[in-house]
């Protein structure tokens, strides 16, 4: 099998058991301060990287839950075994698994699976991104006036996080922001045109390395939130869109981090 068939093959077993789990509605665990983690986190991720061993030995694992494994630095498989955590554990029907190969430094293949919905997003580097078998693309929408977005806070040090500002920025300046709870979701989102645009700080490789790959390959853009080149390791931030719409949300991020946004926030009555 391909390395991308094989991971279809262990996301959609990893998903099943991801299922199993949420009907059962398990309790969760604080992990740190704030994050939450359960019973299916640790048990999806096994899974997973006992797979991907079987397959490639030699291939390094990096894993959310810790589990992964050292290996060859020319392929690195980022496995987020349950992305959407929060949401699991107060049975809000928006998760997924995840899996993403970097092979030099580029990710070459990814997917995303949906259990509830048995959604399967796939993508291979130059092979172009697909839903459950059928090719994906994202919208044509030309303006943020026009556009529905979406982006995420962070679980932790919320209070300080800045996004609120961009937040409602964008809502008023397009057709609104959801929040999914899903990095990868949105991502997949973005890729498939149900979204016109998600932007985040602070997300982890696992998070993005197979929806990066989708949004890129269903023809959008990726950078980071000032408009250079993105890097799923070492960028601070990410906005992903359908491509004809950057440069107006770059334009608008950009007068927000210079302290300049188009809208005051509203006073208190």
């Amino acid at each position: 099998m391909s390395y991308l068939e094989t991971a279809v093959e262990i996301a959609r077993e990893a998903g099943t058991l991801l299922a199993h789990y949420f009907e059962r509605r398990v309790a969760f665990e604080v992990k740190g301060e704030f994050d939450l983690i359960t019973e299916a986190d640790r048990s999806s991720e096994k899974l997973v990287v006992e797979k991907l061993r079987s397959y490639f030995p030699s291939h390094t694992i990096v894993a959310e839950e810790g589990g992964g494994v050292p290996g060859s630095p020319e392929y690195r498989w980022f496995v987020d075994p349950l992305d959407g955590t929060t949401n699991f554990a107060h049975s809000f029907p928006m998760f997924n698994v995840t899996l993403g190969l970097e092979h030099a430094g580029e990710v070459i293949c990814g997917v995303i699976y949906d259990p509830v919905r048995q959604e399967m997003f796939t993508a291979e580097r130059g092979g172009g991104a697909y839903l459950n078998n059928r090719r994906i693309h994202v919208t044509r929408t030309a303006h943020l006036r026009d556009a529905l977005g979406s982006t995420g806070f962070p679980s932790r040090k919320r209070s300080h996080n800045v996004n609120i500002h961009f937040y409602y920025q964008l809502a008023m300046a397009s057709h609104g922001v959801r929040r999914t709870g899903s990095a990868a979701l949105d991502l997949a989102y973005v890729a498939s045109g149900r979204l016109d645009f998600f932007w985040e700080f602070g997300l982890k490789p696992w998070d993005q390395a197979a929806g990066t790959l989708l949004v890129t390959e269903a023809g959008g853009k990726i950078s980071d939130m000032c408009g250079h080149a993105h890097s799923i390791t070492a960028s601070e931030h990410l906005v992903a869109d359908n491509r004809f719409m950057h440069d107006e949300l770059i334009e608008m991020f950009g007068k927000i981090f210079n302290g300049d946004p188009p809208l005051a926030l509203p006073q208190l009555p």
